[in-house]
């Protein structure tokens, strides 16, 4: 099985409480998510704080106006250091990521690991190299942006 990983990184001049309380709060995914993708959030417990097992369901479109049920599990969380989000239904066969907090001198280095799969072998690893690594990258891309807009401002 073919898998794609990429590795994203960002310092932002910020403190643990206050990046951790933005980043691991449901509500939020919708302000770093690019407008584009149409990202709704369908389950009622995006007000909660996050643990271990939690569900969070959501419409997305991700490509070609088609919007998707996306399904995913909060799967660790060891607080102020890493998160773990897994999908369990939606358009990838895997999708894991980990969303992993350091505290460094003149910040918090904030790393992302995302690891995924999709499905229908050969067709699929082409339209990876075509269209959704690319596409990942771009919601990285608008992500950090908004984070440092909220954070690196201030």
């Amino acid at each position: 099985m073919k898998h794609t990983q990429i590795i994203r990184k960002q310092l932002i001049r910020s403190n643990i409480d206050d990046l951790w309380l933005f980043m691991s709060s449901p509500e939020n995914l919708q302000v770093i998510t690019p407008k584009w993708m149409d990202f709704k959030i369908t389950s009622n417990n995006n007000k909660q704080k996050m643990y271990p097992g939690m569900i969070i369901t959501y419409k997305v479109t991700p490509l070609l106006g088609i919007p998707l049920n996306w399904m995913t599990e909060i799967t660790h969380i060891t607080k102020h250091e890493i998160f773990v989000d897994e999908q369990r239904i939606g358009p990838y066969k895997i999708w894991h990521h980990q969303h992993i907090f350091e505290k460094k001198e003149d910040g918090i280095l904030m790393t992302d690991i995302i690891t995924y799969s999709l499905p229908f072998g050969l067709l699929g690893s082409l339209v990876n190299k075509l269209f959704v690594k690319k596409r990942v990258h771009k919601i990285f891309d608008y992500r950090n942006n908004i984070v440092e807009e909220i954070f690196n401002k201030k």
